[in-house]
């Protein structure tokens, strides 16, 4: 059966590991959920009851609704331990820093890997002076670079959103070799950057049909508990809707389908509109959505954490977006993100709904 779990004691590894050993499959929470949602948990895990071949499951929804929760096999993680080890280059002897809260799907792939034999994962906010690698989300490394980063720290694995070039540089000037990687809850990992562009990673297939990504891997979860998602299947090949393109086999992501903003008779993907404006010396991250209109269906509108000045943002909108890709109301502040650190869309706009965020001028 599916055990639910707290995640914020620091026996969360020997508790993970019984619950394995007793033939369970551990599903770690956020103490900080509200009652209701932890019960809606509860109430998924119960009606699932105890799915055969599973050994992992996470939860990807931070709403307080019905729960989606992401069941996997062992060997879905355990069938790129041996890549991910390599990319970072560890040892016996080394120690992952693991930033994000164990709620994360990323955090809990290196507590599976860690149980199998990985580096000894050190769990919590505070990255120690032992770590020797970091698995985390960018905004996660902005933090540990803003500290300064431990001595022996030497290898980042990113993951989770966007990494910006100035960010890896950061690091690069630390002494820290990033490898940045795509993947999805339920695709685990898809394509990986050394710093010269998304490759598949290894054991990858991948392919673009109709404009949407397909993978072929064994590292494709078994499928959901509680409330549906977006994961299909054709055969061997899975899907959970990114939109993307393929050049030279590298692999440029374009959101999902159903973020696209409809603005009179263009269709803009924000993707391509948040590339351009993060771009921009002093603009830290950006989001961009679309504000219904009468008319036109939608007005593009972005809100963007600014670091500093961002002074060429105008000339930079002007120069690189065609007209109807421009947003046309600004808003500016800092993102609310996720437990992991990745930006917080949803909540990010129902701020600017609510007028939480103060609009700005461009």
């Amino acid at each position: 059966m599916i055990v639910p779990l707290a995640g914020d004691a620091a026996d969360l590894l020997e508790r993970v590991w019984a619950t394995r050993e007793a033939g369970d499959i551990p599903l770690v929470g956020d103490p900080r959920w509200p009652r209701a949602q932890w019960d809606a948990v509860i109430a998924a895990a119960a009606e699932a009851g105890s799915p055969d071949g599973i050994a992992w499951a996470t939860q990807t929804s931070g709403s307080a609704g019905r729960p989606r929760i992401v069941l996997r096999t062992a060997s879905s993680w355990e069938d790129s331990f041996g890549a991910v080890s390599r990319l970072l280059a560890v040892g016996l002897d080394d120690v992952v820093a693991l930033p994000s809260p164990p709620v994360s799907s990323l955090t809990m792939f290196s507590v599976a890997h860690a149980l199998a034999g990985g580096p000894r994962p050190l769990l919590g906010a505070a990255v120690g002076p032992d770590a020797t690698c970091l698995h985390c989300t960018p905004q996660a490394l902005r933090v540990v670079l803003d500290a300064g980063a431990p001595p022996r720290l030497r290898t980042a694995l990113v993951g989770g959103s966007h990494l910006d070039d100035a960010l890896r540089e950061r690091a690069r000037a630390a002494g820290i070799r990033v490898v940045a990687y795509y993947g999805a809850a339920e695709l685990s990992f898809v394509a990986v950057d050394h710093g010269d562009g998304l490759r598949a990673f290894p054991g990858v297939e991948l392919r673009v049909r109709d404009g949407e990504l397909w993978v072929r891997s064994s590292f494709v979860a078994s499928g959901y508990a509680g409330a549906p998602g977006p994961l299909r299947r054709d055969g061997a090949w899975a899907t959970v809707g990114d939109r993307a393109e393929l050049v030279d086999g590298r692999l440029r992501l374009l959101g999902r389908a159903d973020d696209a903003i409809l603005s009179a008779s263009a269709t803009i993907v924000p993707e391509e509109v948040e590339e351009v404006l993060r771009s921009v010396p002093g603009i830290r991250d950006a989001i961009v959505f679309g504000l219904p209109r009468e008319r036109v269906g939608a007005l593009v509108a972005a809100f963007v954490e600014i670091d500093g000045h961002a002074d060429d943002l105008r000339e930079t909108v002007t120069t690189h977006l065609a007209p109807a890709h421009r947003p046309r109301q600004w808003f500016a502040g800092e993102l609310p993100r996720t437990a992991s650190g990745k930006p917080a869309r949803a909540q990010a706009v129902r701020q600017v709904l609510d007028g939480e965020v103060p609009r700005v001028a461009v």
